[in-house]
């Protein structure tokens, strides 16, 4: 059977950081779960005040890779959240918007990625660009920080 779809340029863009956050959810995991084997062999053969410093520190290090995780999770449940299919003509989660020969994706804050050989830059709405950006619609010119922005396209 032939499949009729087509993968447009905001699925590729979506699909390409929902890999991008499940790769760092499955680094973090692998992380975690060796720390914790780590610290259940160490139980098992050391004793006294170096053994308890060593699990203390293995403690710590497991407390702060289970913060990013939590972060990364979060990343990816806003993530879920977005439909490619859903097309609006006001700019809201998971627009993707062209604005000075930029593509931004109105998500979280993600690092940079090519799709297609154009550029995306993941914009939270909690930033000052996502917050100027929201509810906006092609043609909108604003400013931040002495530069001036003018939406040209959203999807």
């Amino acid at each position: 059977m032939v499949s009729c779809f087509k993968m447009t340029f905001k699925h590729k863009v979506l699909a390409q950081h929902k890999q991008l956050i499940q790769d760092k959810i499955d680094v973090f995991r692998d992380r975690i779960a060796a720390l914790a084997l780590d610290a259940q062999n160490d139980a098992k053969s050391s004793a006294g005040d170096k053994h308890e410093t060593a699990l203390s520190m293995m403690q710590l290090e497991q407390e702060k890779l289970n913060a990013k995780l939590s972060e990364y999770l979060v990343q990816k449940a806003l993530l879920d959240k977005i439909n490619p299919e859903i097309s609006s003509q006001r700019i809201g989660l998971g627009s993707l918007v062209l604005a000075n020969k930029m593509w931004l994706f109105v998500s979280a804050a993600l690092p940079k990625i090519t799709v297609d050989e154009k550029t995306v830059i993941a914009v939270s709405l909690q930033s000052p660009l996502g917050q100027a950006l929201l509810g906006q619609t092609v043609g909108f010119s604003f400013e931040i920080h002495q530069t001036r922005y003018l939406i040209e396209d959203c999807q």
